[in-house]
């Protein structure tokens, strides 16, 4: 028999469940930033909640208020999905999350909720699954993004900025801008050091410390990591060494 239950993060449990990304290197530099970063979020009203099934981790989500956010987005009295993942389908676990969140945030008395997409890469939620609850495509940015948000009334409209291509051509050496909001960042910074150390490149690594740093030099609305060059996007998903050498070399002829 099949037994599924919701296990919430939170100060009293968070050593013994952990999250759910690289459960499988505990001992990983970016496993252990990602949880000492979920104990410092739990105040802010930040939400990790995984699903289990048969005590096996399933899935899990984590949203926050958008005052606290790690996506760069503007708005007022919205809550923020940063991730939804779902290992096992067709059970409709990613429905459940969902909802688990949608159900909060009005009980908060929030706007709505808001999850930032991109279908090039798996670093960000499917949008199809929302569009399935109600959530509407309202905007899009370079690269990919797109902002959808399910609203509960008339508020105003979550936003993106701009200023994109400022951001982008302010930085002309390779700058790597992370957070520790997701326990790969540290593997894909890695790779991008390594990658451009083979090419005698220096990286400049620039950890954002809070949301106003991330608001306003983060190259993507993805917020938690972004690789610049010679003012153009490298990445703001893991690279492998060689796809980071493959990218380098194509800039640095210009």
């Amino acid at each position: 028999m099949v037994i599924d239950y919701v296990i919430e993060l939170n100060e009293h449990n968070i050593s013994q469940s952990g999250c759910f990304c690289q459960r499988s290197k505990t001992n990983a530099t970016g496993y252990i930033n990602k949880n000492k970063w979920l104990l410092e979020r739990f105040h802010e009203g930040l939400k990790y909640i995984k699903i289990m099934e048969n005590n096996k981790q399933a899935g899990f989500i984590e949203y926050t208020p958008i005052e606290s956010s790690s996506r760069v987005v503007f708005g007022e009295n919205y809550m923020v999905i940063h991730c939804l993942w779902v290992g096992i389908t067709g059970k409709g676990y990613a429905s459940k999350l969902i909802n688990k969140c949608l159900l909060d945030a009005k009980e908060q008395n929030k706007a709505g909720v808001i999850v930032i997409t991109n279908p090039d890469t798996s670093w960000t939620p499917s949008k199809h699954i929302f569009l399935k609850h109600n959530f509407k495509e309202i905007a899009h940015a370079p690269y990919g993004f797109e902002l959808l948000v399910c609203k509960f009334g008339n508020a105003p409209d979550p936003y993106f900025p701009n200023d994109w291509d400022e951001r982008l051509s302010s930085f002309q050496e390779l700058t790597i801008f992370r957070t520790p909001q997701c326990p790969f960042v540290d593997i894909a910074t890695d790779n991008v050091v390594e990658g451009a150390k083979k090419l005698g490149i220096q990286a400049q690594l620039i950890d954002l410390q809070n949301r106003e740093e991330l608001l306003r030099f983060s190259p993507t609305p993805y917020g938690i990591y972004g690789v610049v060059y010679k003012g153009k996007l490298i990445a703001f998903h893991r690279l492998t060494v060689h796809s980071a050498m493959k990218r380098l070399k194509e800039l640095r002829t210009f």
